[in-house]
């Protein structure tokens, strides 16, 4: 192809149907220029122009999702076809993209997906739910095994142990832990429990252990902390040393600590977005202190609260002042530099918490030094 008949063709792709007089299709654009239609002529849909394709491309052939899902893989680079899905999710919000098992099925699983399946769980069909949860929690999962060994090693200078003992072996084997922290799984059609999880006793004993409570902000911003935080309070949970409670908050708090040995269990219980009454978070996690000296207190949230933040201010200078280790993340991901309320930040960190925006290995290291 020429130059010119090749920017020809871009042009022609660029401008869609309102070239179809002036500009030629290049030799099998027809089917790339349907694939683009069906995501793009939304843009016309808000700004009151009928689309002759209807969403559907040219020449009257109908796309589905997931023959455009597959045709986009099939058109383009990789990277174009992963940047084509997020367009989809995050601007026009097709989420039949989430309500398709044949979609499902072939999604590529990393965070932005786990984040998109969190927000859309309460409108996946009941006839596929099942199987995103599942997708839910081998993500979850992955992301778990990656950072465990890191994590562990950060807080305890050791590799991480593959179980929440050292030895699992029957001797050590906690019966009692095993059906308590299972009865969440019990099946009525069976007639008993069925254990995600085996419990044993610890094999370190603790001396001085110390309690972790962490609160995450669950507005839509937050996602990523949250997937992180969740996952990260799985990691600590099952430490001998540390007694881990965690719970998420909007302008109400939900405790979730009896569910810190999965993360996807967390994960399926969070509902992101809403508003934020950080003082509220704040004023029940107080309750959860029984020794402040030695209480590592996270707070996890960018900082905008819809209450008056002076009284956060008090609470978390008295907490301080009573031996409480405060830290205040306004992110706790990869994903580099935040959105927060800096001055609220600034003002915390006058008062002497810990704050920053770190990944969850650098938060392990901050907790290593206080348990060192």
């Amino acid at each position: 192809m020429s130059d010119s008949a090749l920017m020809e063709s871009r042009w022609r792709l660029i401008l869609g149907q309102f070239a179809n007089d002036e500009l030629s299709l290049g030799k099998g654009d027809e089917e790339t220029e349907n694939a683009l239609s069906f995501l793009y002529d939304r843009e016309y849909e808000g700004r009151g122009v009928r689309s002759e394709s209807s969403l559907a491309g040219r020449g009257g052939s109908v796309l589905t999702v997931p023959d455009w899902l597959h045709k986009v893989r099939k058109l383009f680079p990789k990277q174009t076809a992963e940047f084509l899905f997020h367009d989809a999710m995050e601007k026009y919000g097709i989420e039949e993209l989430l309500a398709d098992p044949e979609v499902l099925r072939n999604l590529e699983p990393d965070m932005k997906l786990l984040g998109k399946l969190l927000s859309f769980r309460s409108v996946i069909p009941e006839h596929i739910r099942s199987q995103a949860d599942e997708i839910i929690r081998s993500i979850a999962e992955e992301i778990r095994k990656k950072l465990e060994i890191q994590i562990t090693r950060a807080v305890t200078g050791k590799r991480a142990a593959t179980s929440n003992t050292y030895y699992r072996v029957y001797k050590n084997f906690d019966f009692k832990r095993t059906v308590e922290r299972n009865l969440k799984n019990f099946s009525p059609e069976l007639g008993t429990v069925i254990p995600r999880q085996i419990y044993f006793h610890d094999n370190v004993k603790r001396r001085n252990p110390y309690d972790i409570i962490i609160l995450a902000d669950q507005s839509g911003s937050m996602a990523n902390s949250l997937i992180y935080s969740a996952i990260t309070a799985s990691i600590f949970a099952k430490l001998p040393f540390l007694e881990t409670h965690l719970a998420v908050f909007d302008t109400s708090v939900v405790d979730l600590s009896e569910y810190t040995d999965s993360a996807a269990d967390i994960l399926m219980k969070v509902q992101l977005g809403g508003g934020t009454d950080i003082f509220k978070a704040v004023c029940y996690g107080e309750t959860l202190i029984k020794n402040p000296s030695h209480t590592i207190f996270i707070l996890i949230t960018d900082l905008y609260d819809s209450s008056d933040i002076r009284k956060t201010y008090r609470k978390c200078a008295d907490m301080i002042e009573g031996g409480v280790k405060l830290f205040v993340l306004p992110a706790l991901d990869y994903e580099g530099e935040p959105m927060y309320n800096r001055n609220a930040a600034k003002a915390l960190a006058k008062l002497g918490a810990k704050v920053g925006a770190v990944t969850p290995e650098g938060l392990a290291e901050w907790i290593g030094t206080i348990l060192s």
